[in-house]
């Protein structure tokens, strides 16, 4: 009786190991999706520049934007400017799209976390290993993404997924500047599963991600089950001593 008692109280422990460690999981009630391969929480929006200037209007993002930057991106020097750009509305392309230049990408991420977006202040565009073509591997989290944790195959569109919402299947901007020029960066292509550079001044999408888990609160369900797997634990311990 005893043998029984202590594998059900296992077996709730290892359902709660279980659903704690899913690959993707919906955090900070529904703003952010945590990644348990990479280790990295994305915003569940994968166009939240787009939905911002839909639901508040183009031209007040763009100014709480330019404004949370200091009205400037800092930049590796290069033949335009020492190092410091300046931001403008041409920087976005405004009208709900939610595409901006590699500086408005990264100034979005910047105001991101002036406001304490999804109770992260971490946000950043995505990293990329500098690697032409059809790559997934460490260092590259948008094809981590799309290749590891989507399932997603080469030549093909980014596969749907219920945790993310406004996937678009064109170009990401990544943070990484391009080795051979300061004035181009990597992109991620989600329409075909490639990365390759472009020159900052092109509009593309910016998706954010956020190291770690964002808001790590365990789901109640999970709680629950850890909790009456203790209990339970607990109880059989007390009457082996009573006994």
């Amino acid at each position: 009786m005893k043998l029984n008692k202590t594998s059900y109280a296992v077996a709730l422990l290892s359902a709660a190991s279980l659903n704690a460690h899913a690959v993707l999981t919906t955090v900070d009630n529904g703003l952010g999706v945590y990644s348990s391969v990479s280790n990295v929480t994305w915003t569940s929006d994968a166009n939240l520049l787009g939905t911002m200037e839909t639901q508040q209007g183009s031209s007040t993002v763009i100014n709480a934007i330019i404004a949370a930057n200091g009205g400037v991106i800092h930049d590796t020097p290069n033949i335009y400017d020492n190092g410091t750009y300046t931001l403008s509305f041409s920087d976005f392309n405004g009208n709900g799209t939610g595409t901006a230049d590699w500086w408005g990408a990264q100034a979005f991420v910047h105001y991101l976390n002036s406001i304490d977006y999804g109770n992260s202040s971490q946000w950043a565009l995505p990293t990329s290993n500098g690697t032409y073509g059809y790559d997934g591997t460490a260092g590259d989290q948008l094809g981590q993404l799309f290749y590891s944790e989507l399932g997603g195959t080469a030549s093909s569109l980014i596969p749907t997924n219920s945790h993310f919402t406004n996937e678009q299947t064109y170009a990401y901007w990544s943070s990484t500047v391009y080795s051979g020029s300061p004035l181009g960066a990597w992109f991620f292509n989600t329409g075909h599963g490639f990365q390759y550079h472009y020159y900052k001044g092109y509009q593309l999408y910016a998706w954010a991600v956020s190291p770690g888990q964002v808001n790590a609160v365990p789901e109640p369900g999970v709680v629950w089950l850890f909790g009456t797997g203790l209990l339970g634990l607990l109880g059989m311990k007390r009457r082996g001593h009573a006994g």
